[in-house]
């Protein structure tokens, strides 16, 4: 009897449940790519091409998480597998986040849920569908008005699940995402500075002049409370961050996970921002506050907002269009570049940034 691995030479084998749901997903209206069909062959079989340049030579970098499209309307998606038993408050704290009227508030950041599906003969299991999001890193920040856009938007993201009682307990840099909307091309959902065919980079414009969205994902192991419990106790759980101090002092001690939370934001911003650019000082003292190692001198996030709304307050619009590089980077071209966009954007009056003061 042929094994389930020899059946599927090319996919790995956490690909082969996928694969084994094609026609599922396909019943419910989304459609995952050529390489997970029943009929698949690959591009590259009886030709010269090397696997890793074709389309579908990729293997995705996360087991739990696949990209589809939307068969409605051709919008690409992800589809996220969870095991209910083992993260049982997801559903509800994403279905919370995306409901009216929450969902259409524009201090909301957390990632929509389109859909939720019940997969058939699993108890356990469910996929969630959401939109197909983007590392932030890529491409890199060009202005101090786009690192204060994103930094703006994180800020608000974090307070208002705060306000709605909701403690992220992961809000690491992974769990940062971005909409594509700066992006001309479709981009390769593995290879994202990948053309969605490989055949080239994929092109791209400033985030100043096609401001994307940021959001927050993973809401594994993310807890509600009552408005009324204002000193929450969780044992710790070790999130993909491991550098908590508290967590590192006391691995066994209940914890308030809403300071922790600051503290995962600020370390997120100083791995973002101030560890690889130059020209963000301006964000050194508030993540350093939020990284006290002793929670209770932490901010809590309507501190954070407000210190940073007066920070942004007293930039000029000639320093919001200014330029961060990445640490090291010595290229006169990019130098050149940024000057060239900076003169068509004023010329354009295309605003150095897209959030407002609060």
């Amino acid at each position: 009897m042929t094994s389930t691995s020899a059946a599927h030479p090319h996919l790995s084998e956490y690909e082969i449940w996928w694969s084994s749901h094609y026609n599922f997903l396909k019943e419910k209206g989304y459609k995952l790519r050529s390489r997970y069909s029943p009929d698949w062959v690959p591009s590259w079989t009886n030709t010269n091409k090397i696997r890793i340049n074709c389309e579908d030579g990729i293997v995705p970098p996360h087991y739990l998480v696949l990209d589809a499209r939307r068969i409605q309307d051709g919008a690409r998606v992800s589809l996220k597998r969870i095991d209910v038993s083992r993260h049982p408050y997801e559903i509800e704290i994403g279905r919370f986040f995306s409901s009216p009227p929450l969902s259409i508030d524009p201090a909301n950041h957390c990632v929509p849920f389109y859909d939720v599906l019940e997969v058939p003969n699993d108890d356990h299991t469910v996929i969630i569908v959401m939109p197909l999001l983007r590392d932030i890193m890529h491409p890199s920040f060009d202005t101090v008005g786009e690192v204060v856009d994103c930094v703006h938007q994180l800020f608000e993201g974090l307070r208002f699940m705060h306000r709605h009682h909701v403690a992220h307990r992961d809000c690491m840099q992974q769990n940062i995402l971005m909409e594509g909307c700066m992006f001309i091309d479709a981009w390769h959902p593995s290879e994202q500075y990948m053309s969605e065919d490989l055949s080239r980079p994929a092109r791209h414009r400033t985030r100043m002049r096609s401001p994307p969205r940021y959001y927050y994902i993973d809401f594994g192991i993310s807890r509600k409370y009552e408005a009324s419990n204002t000193n929450p106790l969780e044992d710790p759980i070790f999130g993909g961050d491991k550098e908590v101090p508290e967590f590192k002092e006391d691995s066994s001690k209940p914890r308030n996970p809403f300071p922790t939370d600051v503290w995962y934001l600020g370390h997120a911003i100083q791995e973002t921002f101030l560890d690889r650019y130059s020209g963000v000082d301006f964000l050194g003292s508030l993540v350093s506050d939020m990284m006290q190692s002793d929670p209770a001198q932490r901010p809590n996030m309507d501190e954070v907002f407000s210190r940073f709304q007066v920070i942004r307050q007293g930039f000029s619009n000639w320093k919001l269009r200014s330029r961060v590089a990445p640490d090291g980077e010595r290229y006169l071209f990019n130098f050149v570049a940024h000057w060239a966009r900076r003169i068509q954007y004023i010329v354009r009056r295309i605003p150095p940034t897209h959030t407002s003061l609060s």
